[in-house]
């Protein structure tokens, strides 16, 4: 019998293994498969799944003192739902929310909540808490991550993302009124707080520096960390992780974030608009296999993924413990509204969307506005922000408007858009009316003055109440563009103490709150 080479059977079984870690990610994958099936049911399934959703969170909730109040043990359908909870702001919720925030049990959701996201929506002084129970962690919030991830490798069988290492940007929390094991603050830094220990050991940076106060001492000790290791993929609110991108290319003195992370593919991105900032991203990392995938995640929920990257919309989840409703916003304003479940929506329609979650939430206005561009899936994309955007004069102009004529402009005039904010000039010295634009430029156009006829040109073609009172100047005159010096936005928002985490710039306003405020430090 031949001798037994051990030392090329050891070689062999180390190729072996290489090869086996080589592929972790195909190995890694194929946990996936089970909900990447049960995705794409969402397209035949909508209803039942939606219903099912309802029936377990009102069975859940039956015995808190809401369910109580509300009769939910008796509730037979949707329509018995509809009729006996009322829409909700977070003004109606506040004292429930407080005395939860005190540590009352059986609220709004059964047990002790003892995490709350801090949320103001944009930069209000004024802060929402919003309960973030154990179920709606799993059930919701994680969920989302999970099928983000499940999602990218169903379009990127090749994904070699789990062979290094995830940057994630997070906010920071604080003791919630000294109770114990009770957090309140960034929805971000509360799913950090909680995260599978697993996921800690693929994940920079740690948790001590992930959840740092000081946005500017974080970002810069996770530049230092992060530039050295073999980042795959990253994760956050694009205006914040850019400032950190930055920086790891000043440190590491290239201009081509892609000679630093040479493995570098995704950037699962959510909390503002990805628009204004897709071409310094394609500066900043210059390889054709860098991905970009839309997330909808806010402190209220995780509620859509964008499962095709050449369609902007994004998937509805519909199997998390969030049950839809949604309020046309044409009846924004009417005492009785008639608000529809998701089988009830039409494409190309504009509502404020509506949430009953497992957090404890109910029939609650989140605040933001989205249009259907697909049933089957039900497919969307955020058009705005019930309270931002601009109607003083009849016009209506959504976020959605705004950011499509921006990048019209910036694609003509080779501009890039770093921040912008816009609100209405009600009457100047001539007695003229117009809207005013804030905009800092990460590169100037080649005319801030053509820049400006190519937004209010495009604006008219996209907008036709915009169009209408744009006739002949009579309403509305051509739209005033200031250009902001460098870093305004971040100053303004250090000022307010808003920096890091899922605080955002106002975009549009009818008011002159913000731009006033902005414009006192344009100099």
């Amino acid at each position: 019998m031949p001798s037994i080479n051990r030392e090329k059977v050891n070689f062999a079984r180390y190729n072996m293994w290489r090869c086996e870690m080589m592929n972790e990610t195909k190995l890694i994958g194929t946990f996936f498969k089970p909900r990447q099936k049960a995705i794409a049911e969402y397209a035949s399934k909508a209803e039942a799944i939606q219903n099912k959703v309802l029936q377990q969170l009102v069975a859940k909730a039956e015995n808190t003192e809401w369910g109580l109040q509300h009769d939910y043990r008796t509730l037979k359908s949707y329509q018995d739902f509809q009729q006996r909870v009322p829409v909700q702001t977070y003004e109606e919720i506040k004292g429930y929310v407080d005395r939860m925030r005190h540590g009352e049990k059986n609220i709004l959701w059964p047990g002790e909540v003892v995490w709350y996201a801090k949320s103001s929506g944009t930069t209000n002084d004024k802060s929402k808490f919003i309960p973030v129970s154990k179920e709606g962690l799993q059930t919701v919030h994680y969920a989302g991550g999970r099928d983000a991830v499940a999602l990218y490798l169903q379009q990127n069988p090749e994904s070699r993302i789990f062979s290094g290492r995830t940057l994630i940007l997070g906010g920071s929390h604080a003791p919630n009124y000294n109770l114990k094991n009770s957090l309140v603050g960034d929805l971000s830094a509360i799913l950090i707080e909680n995260i599978n220990p697993l996921v800690n050991l693929i994940r920079v940076p740690e948790k001590k520096i992930a959840l740092l106060s000081d946005f500017e001492e974080k970002m810069e000790k996770i530049a230092r960390v992060a530039m050295d290791k073999d980042i795959t993929n990253i994760s956050g609110v694009p205006s914040w992780m850019l400032a950190v991108l930055k920086r790891v290319m000043e440190l590491k003195g290239t201009d081509n974030l892609a000679e630093v992370w040479p493995n570098l593919e995704i950037f699962f991105h959510g909390g503002v608009a990805f628009t204004p900032y897709r071409e310094q991203y394609k500066q900043l990392i210059r390889t054709d296999k860098m991905h970009y995938m839309e997330t909808y995640n806010a402190s209220e929920g995780f509620f859509g993924l964008q499962n095709d990257p050449t369609d902007p919309a994004m998937m509805l989840m519909i199997d998390y413990g969030v049950f839809y409703e949604f309020l046309p916003m044409d009846e924004f304003d009417s005492p009785n509204p008639h608000v529809v479940p998701l089988t009830g929506v039409e494409v190309g329609k504009n509502y404020a969307m509506l949430i009953s979650t497992a957090c404890g939430l109910w029939r609650y206005m989140i605040g933001d506005t989205v249009k259907f561009t697909s049933k089957d899936p039900y497919k969307f994309i955020i058009t705005g922000r019930t309270k931002h955007f601009i109607n003083a004069f009849g016009e209506e102009l959504m976020v959605d408007n705004a950011e499509q004529g921006l990048a019209r402009a910036c694609k003509e005039t080779g501009a890039q858009v770093a921040e912008y904010s816009a609100a209405p000039v009600f009457m100047d010295a001539d007695a003229k009316c117009r809207h005013q634009w804030l905009i800092e430029f990460a590169v100037m156009p080649d005319s801030v003055d053509k820049f400006a006829e190519i937004l209010d040109n495009s604006l008219q073609e996209i907008n036709s109440d915009y169009e209408a009172k744009r006739y002949k100047n009579i309403t509305l005159q051509p739209l005033e563009i200031v250009v902001a010096r460098p870093k305004l936005f971040h100053d303004w928002l250090k000022e307010k103490g808003k920096l890091g985490g899922q605080h955002k710039v106002p975009r549009l306003s009818n008011s002159r709150d913000y731009i006033e405020e902005m414009l006192s430090l344009n100099h």
